[in-house]
């Protein structure tokens, strides 16, 4: 299995320095050209943003917002949109879209009410909840709510019934259906570890590493891998563009309940039936899983939970964004 291999980029610019700086573009003093722009990218990201033995390859520059627009292959066939200012000075690695954020930050729920108490949707009781997350495996948000979920699925044990599910369809390129792969297997011969190896993922993304973490008896999961591409025709549909949703190559294990349910994102959490979308610390989630025992557990009382959110994608840390943001 391929090791993640992606730009470390800056997630979050302030619009102030964002509006300073573009300032500072505008006034365009001297352009290069789009193959020196191409070439000043390239040389930049390889030297201080890419992992040791990663490469990554401009392979289209085009004019956005007066800057340099460079399309980037930074391996895994994954591509990254990052800018340059029009002299080759200024590198930006990401472009926040405000209308976008705005909407999202418009729409979002904060995570605490007004008492500093978590609040809790209301979900269908059962006597051992039945509860599903459709994650896909790279996406950053599913990896936010994964390292909150998996602390309570170890305190709640077999209390409930936890199973990890993935989106019909791929965003992150060849090494999600890989990594997809891999967790479905483990759940499915070797589930016990299911929740050691996740853990031990969401930090850095280190597939061998974690295996070898999680004591995951590798061959047992290569032949499951095998069996189920094969079952699946997984790797034969991405490679003869078959099953795509749009752009996107399909994921077809899952299928039907993505079907079932409507899942349109990762992560969608689903409850006893019920799709529900509770802030993503463990804390909130305990409480929401709790509220669908018909008697909660004394478990469900457990007060060690970490309460902050964690942050997107791979590493550890915490976040203070109300945001339910998703890959869709």
């Amino acid at each position: 299995m391929k090791k993640k291999n992606n730009l470390l980029l800056g997630v979050v610019l302030l619009l102030v320095v964002v509006a300073v700086i573009l300032g500072i573009v505008l006034n365009n003093r001297g352009t290069i050209s789009k193959k020196e722009a191409a070439a000043q990218g390239e040389n930049f990201v390889n030297s201080f943003l890419m992992q040791p033995g990663s490469v990554a390859l401009v392979k289209e520059v085009s004019e956005e917002y007066d800057l340099y627009k460079l399309k980037m292959d930074v391996g895994a066939g994954q591509m990254v949109d990052s800018y340059l200012s029009r002299d080759g000075k200024l590198f930006f690695p990401q472009a926040l879209d405000i209308a976008e954020v705005r909407e999202e930050m418009a729409n979002a729920s904060p995570s605490d009410n007004a008492d500093g108490e978590v609040p809790v949707q209301d979900v269908p009781k059962s006597e051992k909840p039945t509860v599903e997350l459709f994650v896909m495996s790279y996406c950053p948000y599913g990896l936010q709510m994964e390292k909150g979920i998996f602390p309570v699925v170890d305190l709640l044990g077999d209390k409930i019934d936890f199973e990890l599910k993935f989106n019909d369809y791929i965003m992150h390129g060849e090494k999600e259906i890989e990594e997809n792969l891999v967790q479905y297997c483990i759940q499915k011969e070797q589930g016990d570890k299911l929740s050691d190896y996740v853990q031990c993922f969401t930090k850095e993304g280190d597939t061998e590493g974690c295996l070898a973490e999680a004591g995951i008896n590798k061959t047992q999961n290569d032949a499951c891998i095998t069996a189920t591409d094969n079952e699946y025709k997984v790797t034969e549909n991405f490679e003869n563009n078959i099953g795509y949703s749009g752009s996107y190559p399909g994921f077809d294990v899952y299928k039907a309940d993505n079907d079932q349910y409507g899942v349109g994102g990762s992560p969608t959490l689903v409850i006893n039936g019920a799709t529900v979308s509770p802030a993503r610390d463990s804390v909130s989630l305990l409480n929401t899983i709790c509220a669908a025992f018909e008697n909660a557990p004394e478990e469900c009382n457990d007060t060690s939970l970490p309460s902050a959110s964690p942050a997107p994608g791979l590493g550890v840390g915490t976040t203070n964004s109300a945001v339910a943001a998703a890959c869709e």
